[in-house]
């Protein structure tokens, strides 16, 4: 009998062994597949059982957090939806997370290890702290300015303080609410088919991933090219260009929108954008160093962050010399995002050093105490100190007496320069208007702004589209929302230095 009771421990001892390897395996070895198979919702009521933390604009948040009563308790709400959703993104109980929502995710859901000082007894008890918060760089002011300037047109603008790179503004037009996907039902898969079917496509942000051709003001990098390499030396001296200009082995004739090209310096020729001119020194800088000099302001970079990923602009690393000559005005296959272009702009103000732009400030825990914060990162010299000297001396005479005088503001100091960019087959698609551009109160010691906006208006008669008529002003309104009100009273450095003085080429229209 006893042996009998000996034989049934032993039995049972290796039961309950058999017991805890299994719980072994199910809680270490298969602990993560369970968590996420889709039938366990044990993970998405946790997520939302507390409040998100928010995301702010200039100290405010513009984001919130409702209980539904539902078991996916908290639902996402927004504060001026539509004019921040190229920012915040959404969150979404059904389609997850975009842009900051995403990249911040950790921080504002409260699974950030920096939350707490004691990561590990959350771990313990199976909680978290409450949900931390995203400060951003975005200035209310110059996103409703860029916002009204657009006016619901297709378009885009990208702003950003030279200096750090801070993205000050960043706005995609049409827009949308992400309130309309926060929760859960009918109601929002209606509106996510709805949105996504839309052709206006107003879930696509446009300011960082869309890119268009730069047309004309891809000029500035080409002049920075030329002034880098030596291909030019003096900006005033005539390029010997015929107008129209014969594309290199090739019998097409590359024409001006503007008047009295012919023979123009590389100064004028930035001034009234002239095609022709700026076509011959891209092939005369050559392939290799257009390539060099179009990656040191930021093209063909795949990795950038903002902390979103931006889609990549591009410059074409193998090209006829006729192609480079449409390359180096903005056209054949050059593609940049607003982003970009702004990151041009700023570089030229910045003397030539290219900041990279970020749109987290900083993080905190929901008290306010800080998590992280950014540190403006360089990446790297766009050209040298005297060449940007020079550029911003073009771009002013661009403002001041040349294509993009709308863009004019009293007691600043603004450079732009205007692009109108052709595309589609054969070039019959409504042309895309472009202006970029910096502004410094005059007398400031350097430019506050640096801004690219582009306007997609389909609706529009192809003859009225310019730079200075449809961007131009939308970029004048941001930077003046940038600008101090009271102007500075020190004035280091003085003014930039006119232009030397030469006969203008014939009167030409701005383009």
């Amino acid at each position: 009998m006893i042996r009998h009771i000996r034989w049934c421990a032993y039995f049972c001892a290796l039961l309950l062994a058999a017991l805890l390897v299994n719980l072994a395996r199910v809680q270490v070895w298969e602990s993560a597949a369970y968590g996420a198979d889709p039938a366990n919702k044990r993970p998405a009521i946790e997520r939302y059982a507390q409040p998100r933390g928010d995301i702010l604009v200039d100290g405010r948040p513009v984001t919130g957090s409702r209980d539904s009563g539902e078991p996916l308790r908290y639902e996402r709400t927004y504060r001026d939806g539509p004019l921040y959703a190229p920012v915040t993104g959404f969150s979404s109980q059904t389609y997850g997370t975009s842009f900051v929502e995403r990249a911040e995710d950790a921080v504002l859901a409260g699974t950030d290890p920096g939350l707490t000082a004691f990561p590990l007894w959350y771990d313990l008890a199976r909680g978290r702290p409450d949900g931390g918060n995203a400060v951003t760089t975005v200035r209310a002011a110059l996103q409703r300015a860029a916002y009204a300037g657009l006016a619901g047109k297709r378009g885009a603008v990208a702003a950003v303080e030279p200096a750090t790179g801070k993205i000050l503004a960043l706005v995609s037009s049409p827009s949308y609410d992400p309130a309309a996907l926060s929760g859960t039902g009918a109601g929002v898969k209606a509106a996510w088919t709805r949105l996504n079917a839309d052709p206006a496509r107003p879930m696509l942000n446009r300011a960082l991933r869309e890119t268009y051709p730069p047309g004309s003001t891809f000029k500035i990098v080409t002049a920075a090219a030329a002034l880098d390499a030596g291909t030019v030396t003096d900006v005033d001296a005539p390029t010997r260009t015929p107008d129209p200009y014969p594309l290199p082995g090739t019998s097409t004739l590359l024409p001006n929108a503007a008047t009295g090209c012919e023979d123009a310096s590389m100064a004028e020729a930035v001034q009234w954008s002239c095609n022709t001119v700026m076509a011959k020194i891209g092939v005369q800088v050559g392939l290799r160093a257009m390539v060099e000099a179009a990656r040191r302001f930021g093209f063909d970079d795949e990795g950038l962050r903002v902390p979103s990923w931006v889609s990549r602009s591009n410059f074409d690393t193998d090209m006829s010399q006729d192609q480079l000559a449409l390359s180096a005005i903005g056209q054949f296959n050059t593609t940049a995002t607003p982003l970009q272009m702004a990151m041009v702009a700023a570089a030229v103000a910045n003397g030539g050093d290219l900041k990279s732009p970020y749109l987290v400030d900083r993080t905190t825990q929901g008290d306010g105490d800080q998590v992280r914060r950014a540190t403006p990162h360089r990446l790297g010299r766009a050209m040298s100190p005297s060449t940007a000297l020079r550029l911003q001396e073009l771009m002013v005479k661009v403002v001041e007496d040349g294509t993009g005088q709308n863009a004019a503001i009293p007691g600043a100091v603004v450079g732009g320069k205007t692009g109108t960019a052709q595309h589609g087959v054969g070039n019959a698609g409504t042309p895309y208007a472009w202006f970029i551009a910096w502004a410094r109160a005059r007398g400031a010691p350097e430019p506050t702004v640096a801004v690219a906006v582009v306007v997609e208006d389909a609706s529009a008669v192809r003859g009225d589209i310019s730079g200075n008529g449809a961007a131009a002003p939308i970029a004048r309104a941001v930077m003046e929302a940038a600008l101090p009100t009271t102007p500075p009273a020190a004035a280091p450095g003085g003014p930039l230095k006119p232009l030397k003085p030469r006969a203008t080429p014939g009167t030409r229209p701005a383009p």
